[in-house]
């Protein structure tokens, strides 16, 4: 393996990356000093403005501080898998690239924070990676690292600043972007104050005033372990540095948001498929959850515990040292560590505080057995999946990751019979052998072989006492979990399974975390999205590219004392990522929104429809009920919850699928998998000449979005101050199409649409050379007008479709299964409930020949042709499952259409019809969108029907499916019964 690939242009990030951009749009860079950052000159009102914008460009309600101090705080929230540190890098190579800002300095909480980034900022990988991947963008320029570290102070001597604090000082070459890497205890030393024999830059004789001559950029990596208030001792060190900037990446800021930019919530993450779902397995307790015990005081010698289980109270009293199985004898291997006055340390290192509560059972051994076999059973079946069933596709190798208690089981009690160690291994040769019998596919069988030839090289272990260790086998354990991520992946490499003692709960992560096994109490309040977060970034395979083929899920093991795990979990993805505020009146802020994500609708069109649904008054207030309605009618332009199904519970999942009625498939067969062949749209345009002026027609067709000068609007706010009413005119931009202001050449701007659009540079040219009277596209120059005109384009190709331009299908041969009703083999399988309907119906039973026994639908006419439609003739019907079938529509889009029928004639025909269900009372009511994806799936099912005859029909509101089936058999094929 040469490093990872890391992926450019991903759309979660590029956002993040303009965003700050944005900020400095129209900055003078003024340079002074070869080793200084240039600084950034803005007109009269400019920043303040260029913020408001961005913050209104990505839905963010934001105000520009008033305090000075403030002012250069940029903060840029982004969910935990996501890639922040990949997004900062890339946004410094942005800074360095359009405004020479050369010298960075990078703040991390952590040593093991500081250990990853290092390893990040200096990997081979990501230096080829910007060298190579943007087309010269960044040719010629490399990061350079500065990594400060502690030293040790001679006795009675002066201490001079770490040397490579002098190196970034005093660093000239401009083609080198220059990052000074440094942990908060760093900033916070004394030696970052000290004065040393020396001076640096011969003008300076402490590090904090060298480092602040630079001007810096300085990047804060999680911000909520820096705190901002006034007395806060790290974050006052850092503004000592009198940053040019601070940009913040982080996903938690304490509701701390200074100039909030973009944001990356847990639920986008989570819902848009840029993390692993999470599924939790609660292993039950023989004593169940009627037990606890609670810290009643701690004097310092002993402390006074109240066991209370099944409405009977007990008092112990246990002194330093003790064990807590003397106060019930589920716990094993559990004592008192350290006491004083308010806190008792067990040995595990979790501290309870007077009035703490803990389960017994939490630490009972038979039920931290029974989880790490479940754990040790679900990695064999999940790594048969991503190493024997993915073929021809690169294989992915699966970790688990165990925290544990008993560390001394796991190392001094080596060779132990019935020590931790021996039982897992013991486990895991069980399990492989077991697997071995059956497996057919080769490289898991000689996989599973050498597993069974040294069960030992399986796992590996890092603990913090691991540091003074001289074992070679243990450092190489180490080395490999905490810096080699590559070797630990490689496939030649039997060791998947690593346990801690919460070690590497910061700092530390590998995509390929499957599972977590958590043996044993974090020994903090800490949220359960930072407990899944080690485990939660897409899996890489084994070229080391990013996999998201597929949803994929974190298998998280707890037990039952967190029996409310998924529910506080999926509480605090939703609570972190918004907090509703209902509006009383239809605000232009909503109207804005609605626009945003249906650019079909006109405004007044959109008032007037409010207002004659009755969700409206005439003063635009809301009627009763009216916001929710609002919701209801235009659910896209509504900030949605986390997705069923992202979080589950294990033992539920059963619950959200669904089994079709026995033999039913059989009879679904033949249409479904004819219509799930892939089909290649072809564009029947003549040629590049012709191809020219339908983009043409585009621009010209867009032209007056493109404003010929920026739009400002005055605006007088009235505000008190004490006690006296004063007015202040604040300047904002008004929302426009397109954005006025350049970040790139022409030449760079064509490059850019050309590789993004896929569109030949000539053709973008000779276009936009057209209509230069009517358009200068030399004013938007920028990354935003490159995904509007991707993205608008798309939009008029597909309303123009048949219209200006004709199309064609062209179907291919291709591997069918599995699809949502079959497996790898064609065999019908369970269907998730959530991909027929987000509606349940549980008073009514489906017609006798629909798919399945349950009904569940996304709309009212969905509703009535699954519950009440009996249609004789009809053998078989489904709702076909949410982007099962994708058919290729013009502008990169798909379409799906909703139901499948199987119809036998009296002669004994058998008709296959795909209907489409609209909520709409005819075609003239259909977004012009929705009409021409219907023409499409029309003119896809006429291809089909050269093979076997498919009747492709829209159904609307007020029609009844069994007429719309009539009136489209064949002369004299009516229906088997009759009808």
């Amino acid at each position: 393996m040469s490093g990872f690939n890391y992926e450019k242009n991903q759309p979660h990030q590029m956002r993040a990356v303009s965003a700050v951009l944005g900020v400095f749009d129209g900055a003078t860079p003024k340079y002074r000093t070869a080793d200084e950052n240039p600084e950034l000159l803005f007109a009269a009102k400019q920043y303040a403005n260029n913020i408001l914008k961005v913050q209104s460009q990505n839905g963010i309600d934001g105000r520009f501080p008033d305090r000075s101090d403030d002012q250069n705080i940029l903060d840029i929230s982004m969910e935990t898998g996501t890639g922040k540190t990949y997004t900062y890098t890339q946004t410094m190579f942005e800074l360095h690239r359009w405004l020479g800002v050369f010298k960075f300095i990078v703040v991390v909480p952590t040593l093991s924070i500081k250990a990853g980034t290092q390893q990040f900022l200096q990997s081979k990988a990501l230096a080829e990676h910007f060298e190579q991947d943007f087309g010269g963008d960044y040719e010629g320029v490399r990061l350079k690292t500065y990594v400060v570290e502690s030293a040790k102070k001679n006795k009675g001597k002066k201490s001079n600043a770490p040397i490579t604090i002098e190196q970034f000082v005093k660093a000239e070459n401009k083609k080198e972007i220059h990052v000074l890497l440094i942990n908060a205890g760093m900033v916070n030393s004394s030696s970052m104050n000290d004065t040393g024999d020396k001076a640096l830059k011969d003008l300076f004789d402490n590090p904090v005033d060298a480092l602040a001559a630079v001007r810096p950029f300085v990047i804060v990596d999680e911000p909520h372990k820096f705190p901002t208030r006034e007395s806060a001792k790290t974050w006052g060190n850092i503004k000592r540095l009198k940053p040019q900037y601070i940009l913040r990446y982080g996903a938690t800021f304490n509701d701390e948001y200074y100039n909030l930019l973009y944001r990356l919530t847990a639920v986008d993450a989570f819902n848009d498929g840029l993390v692993k779902g999470v599924r939790v397995f609660q292993e039950e307790m023989q004593g169940g959850m009627d037990a606890a015990v609670k810290l009643v005081s701690s004097g310092g010698k002993e402390a006074k515990f109240e066991l209370n289980e099944k409405d009977k109270k007990q008092t112990f009293k246990l002194a330093k040292g003790e064990d807590l199985s003397k106060i019930h004898p589920a716990v094993s291997d559990l004592k008192i560590d350290k006491m004083n006055k308010t806190v008792v340390v067990l040995s595990n290192g979790l501290e309870l505080k007077t009035g703490a509560v803990i389960n017994p059972y939490s630490y009972s051994q038979t039920v931290q057995d029974a989880m790490m076999q479940r754990a040790v059973a679900e990695h064999f079946k999940l790594e048969r999946a991503l190493l024997a069933e993915r073929a021809p596709q690169p294989k992915i190798k699966p970790l688990t990751l165990f925290f544990i208690d008993d560390i001394a089981g796991y190392r001094s009690g080596n060779e132990l019979s019935g020590s931790l160690k021996d039982k897992f291994e013991s486990w895991i040769h069980a399990e492989a052998a077991r697997r071995l019998k059956t497996e057919s596919d080769p490289f898991y069988r000689d996989y599973l072989q050498k597993t069974l030839d040294d069960v030992s090289a399986c796992h590996g272990g890092y603990f913090s006492k691991d540091n003074t260790d001289s074992d070679d086998r243990i450092e190489q354990e180490i080395n490999e979990i905490l810096h080699d991520k590559e070797k630990l992946l490689s496939l030649d490499n039997p060791r998947r399974f690593i346990f801690s003692k919460w070690t590497l709960r910061e700092g530390w992560d590998n995509p390929n975390v499957f599972q977590i096994c958590k043996l044993r109490s974090s020994g903090s309040t800490t949220s359960k999205l930072q407990e899944v977060g080690r485990g939660l970034r897409l899996p890489v395979n084994e070229l080391m590219a990013r996999v998201r083929d597929v949803p994929y899920k974190l298998n998280y093991f707890v037990d039952s004392s967190e029996k409310d795990f998924v529910k506080q979990l999926v509480g605090e993805i939703n609570d972190n990522s918004f907090q509703e505020e209902i509006s009383k009146k239809f605000t232009e802020e909503l109207k804005q929104k609605i626009l945003q994500k249906y650019p079909d609708i006109k405004p007044l069109v959109l008032v007037n429809q409010l207002f004659s649904d009755g969700i409206i008054d005439d003063n635009e207030n809301f009627t009763k009920d009216g916001y929710d309605k609002l919701k209801a009618a235009y659910p896209e332009a509504f900030p949605k919850g986390l997705d069923k199904g992202k979080v589950s519970n294990a033992k539920d999942e059963g619950k959200d699928t669904i089994i079709m009625r026995e033999g039913k498939y059989e009879e679904l067969k033949a249409l479904w998998e004819l219509i799930h062949h892939k089909a290649v749209l072809q564009y029947k345009i003549k040629d590049e000449a012709e191809f020219v002026d339908l983009f043409t027609a585009y621009l010209r067709e867009n032209a007056a979005k493109f404003p010929q000068a920026g739009i400002r609007t005055a605006v007088n706010e009235a505000y008190i101050n004490n006690g006296l009413m004063l007015s202040r005119r604040i300047d904002s931009i008004e929302d426009e199409d397109f954005i006025r202001f350049n970040t790139m050449t022409y030449r760079e701007f064509l490059e850019k649409l050309a590789q993004t659009a896929k569109i030949r540079m000539q053709t973008l040219h000779q276009a936009f050379y057209r209509i230069r009277n009517e358009l200068n596209i030399g004013d938007f120059l920028n990354m935003q007008t490159i995904a509007q005109i991707k993205n608008g384009f798309n939009r008029f190709l597909l309303h123009h479709s048949f219209h200006k331009f004709e199309l064609d299908y062209r179907l291919v041969g291709s591997k069918i299964h599995p699809t949502k009703f079959t497996n790898k083999d064609g065999k019908p399988r369970a269907v998730k409930k959530a991909d027929l309907g987000r509606f349940e119906d549980t008073e009514h039973r489906p017609a006798a020949g629909y798919l399945f026994d349950e009904i569940f639908y996304d709309s009212d006419i969905e509703h009535e042709n699954v519950a009440n439609n009996q249609i004789e003739g009809v053998t078989v019907f489904t709702k076909i499952p949410r982007n099962s079938i994708k058919i290729p529509v013009a502008g990169g889009g798909t379409y799906s259409p909703d139901f499948a029928y199987i119809v036998k004639t009296k002669s004994g025909e058998i008709l296959n019809f795909v209907i489409e269900a609209k909520g709409t009372d005819g075609a003239e009511d259909l977004r012009k969108s929705e009409e021409r994806k219907i023409k499409h799936a029309e003119k896809l099912f006429a291809e089909i029907s050269k093979e076997i005859k498919v009747v492709f029909k829209t159904q609307f509101d007020g029609e009844r499916i069994a007429e719309l089936i009539g009136q489209n058999m064949p002369a004299g094929g009516h229906s088997e019964n009759g009808h």
